[in-house]
C-alpha cells in the first residue's frame, strides 16, 4: 500500500430507487444476503446533503463473501430525480458488476425478480462468461462467470 493514502477499501455501491421492495427482492434474488434497513431522517443527513427535512429509507445488502455491499436508497423528501440510467452509453456509475458461478442461474433468478437480459450472454476470450441484466427502475447489473481452462 502507498504512503499516506487516504482509502482503506469501497464500502458500498448506492442505487437510489423508487421501490425499496422491489429492488431489495431483486438484489436478495441475485444471492445477496440483507444485512438491514432503516429509516433515515435527522439534522445529521441534512447537513450531509444538503437538505432540509430529508427522510428516506435504506436496504443494505451484501455479498456472500462479506466484502462487497450495495446500498438500496429510497428518497421519500424530497422525492428522488429520475435520470435515464437505463441506457449503456449514458454517463456516471453504469453497472455494478458480480462474479457468479452460474450465468444462466443468475439470470434466471433476476428474471423471476421483474429483471430483463439487456442483450444476450456471451463468451470473452477464455476468461468469461458476460452478460447485463436490467433490474427495477433501469438499474444494470453485470454478471461475469469466470471460466476455468477447460470450459
Amino acid at each position: 500500500m502507498l504512503r499516506g493514502m487516504a482509502i482503506l477499501r469501497m464500502d458500498h455501491v448506492s442505487v437510489v430507487v423508487e421501490d425499496l421492495a422491489a429492488a431489495t427482492a431483486f438484489f436478495a434474488g441475485l444471492g445477496m444476503e440483507v444485512e438491514g434497513g432503516a429509516p433515515i431522517q435527522g439534522e445529521w443527513v441534512d447537513r450531509i446533503v444538503g437538505y432540509d427535512g430529508l427522510r428516506c429509507e435504506v436496504a443494505m445488502l451484501r455479498t456472500p463473501d462479506g466484502h462487497g455491499r450495495v446500498e438500496l436508497t429510497r428518497f421519500d423528501e424530497p422525492a428522488a430525480v429520475a435520470g435515464d440510467p437505463s441506457r449503456p452509453n449514458a454517463t456516471g456509475l453504469r453497472t455494478v458488476m458480480f462474479a457468479v458461478d452460474d450465468v444462466e442461474d443468475a439470470v434466471a433468478r433476476a428474471l423471476s425478480h421483474g429483471g430483463e437480459l439487456v442483450g444476450e450472454i456471451v463468451r470473452y476470450e477464455d476468461s468469461y462468461r458476460l452478460c447485463y441484466v436490467r433490474g427495477p427502475e433501469g438499474v444494470l447489473v453485470a454478471l461475469a462467470q469466470p471460466l476455468q481452462p477447460q470450459d
